[in-house]
């Protein structure tokens, strides 16, 4: 929120609303008329005055109408952008792929490939649009293990044969994954207020990546101590909103999951409970299955479940999939 001495104000009501320390101004918009005037002890009328010259600085996207998205006609900032997984299949689950707006949860068990499918979209993210990706590179936020450099390496260099059509020009994949390790709730809150929005700005990043959420938060807080974890992950959950919308990028989350203590339906569900599942705006599920196949004749690899739980524009669906040394892949495409 902007600060006071931004805005065209009368001097009168700047000094009283520095006189109430209000150093952002976002309790302009939250309280009513008469806290406000009991707060700054200014008039009805400048209080108004006040809301007005706030409102008006609030940053806005712009009108669009109905007619001008059925024509097509929709600005640049308001065009929803999807990115490709890199896999068919799973591109079709998703009609298209990842969607640049709100935050898309990755969740699943140990070893179902949450890490290799998000290395996989920070490396179709700096494909051309024309070929599903964002022309841009990738902010990878690392909060349980070392970021996995050896595998996204051999990754990078069988990726380039995956593209279909082939790439006009070479792309340096791996010098546009821009990496940061956290291991604190206060260094990811850092990360995502002021680390991002400079990457951000300069239109470098055109995909964020946090591997994991749940890993800080389970490991931060008590029992006893569920309301302020409650809301610091709403907080954060609108912090990636807010970097989502503004800058139109898809956000990515891995999470991990816990034991469902329904006897019917799923085993596992995925972690931090019904706070954190509010604040997502699509959900997938990776899981295990106890099939196995064997990848060109002689090496065998695990068939996973690749799973859409919920999302505004999708039906529940599931698609097999395996993982080999060239990334992720959906098993029917392959076998």
């Amino acid at each position: 929120m902007c600060s006071i001495d931004v805005l065209d104000l009368h001097p009168r009501i700047i000094a009283a609303v520095k006189k109430a320390r209000w150093k952002k101004l976002d309790n302009v918009l939250t309280l009513s008329l008469p806290d406000l005037e009991r707060a700054t002890g200014l008039s009805q009328g400048d209080v108004l005055i006040l809301k007005t010259a706030v409102a008006e600085h609030v940053p806005k996207l712009p009108g669009v109408t109905a007619l001008s998205i059925w024509r097509g006609e929709v600005p640049g900032e308001l065009q929803l952008r999807k990115l490709t997984t890199g896999c068919r299949l799973l591109d079709h689950a998703l009609r298209g792929g990842i969607i640049s707006r709100g935050i898309t949860e990755v969740a699943g068990e140990s070893a179902s490939g949450k890490t290799q499918f998000c290395l996989q979209l920070s490396l179709t993210a700096q494909l051309p649009v024309s070929q599903g990706g964002l022309h841009g590179g990738a902010a990878y936020v690392c909060t349980e293990d070392v970021f996995p450099n050896k595998r996204l390496q051999q990754m990078i260099q069988s990726f380039p044969k995956r593209v279909t059509p082939p790439l006009k020009q070479p792309v340096r994949f791996g010098d546009n994954i821009f990496i940061e390790h956290v291991s604190d709730m206060e260094g990811l809150s850092e990360c995502i207020r002021v680390k991002l929005p400079i990457l951000l700005s300069k239109g470098r990043v055109q995909l964020v990546i946090v591997d994991s959420v749940a890993a800080l938060f389970r490991c931060e807080y008590e029992m006893g101590e569920m309301v302020q974890r409650a809301k610091r992950l709403s907080s954060l959950a609108a912090q990636l909103h807010q970097l989502s919308y503004q800058y139109n990028i898809p956000v990515v989350c891995v999470n991990q999951v816990t034991a469902s203590m329904k006897n019917e339906g799923r085993k596992l569900i995925p972690a931090l409970g019904l706070t954190w599942s509010n604040q997502v705006t699509s959900r997938l599920m990776l899981s295990r299955t106890n099939q196995s196949v064997r990848v060109d004749g002689h090496t065998e690899t695990i068939v996973r479940q690749f799973e859409v739980l919920f999302a505004p524009h999708l039906p529940r669906s599931q698609v097999p999939y395996i993982i080999d040394q060239e990334g992720v892949k959906g098993w029917s495409e392959q076998f």
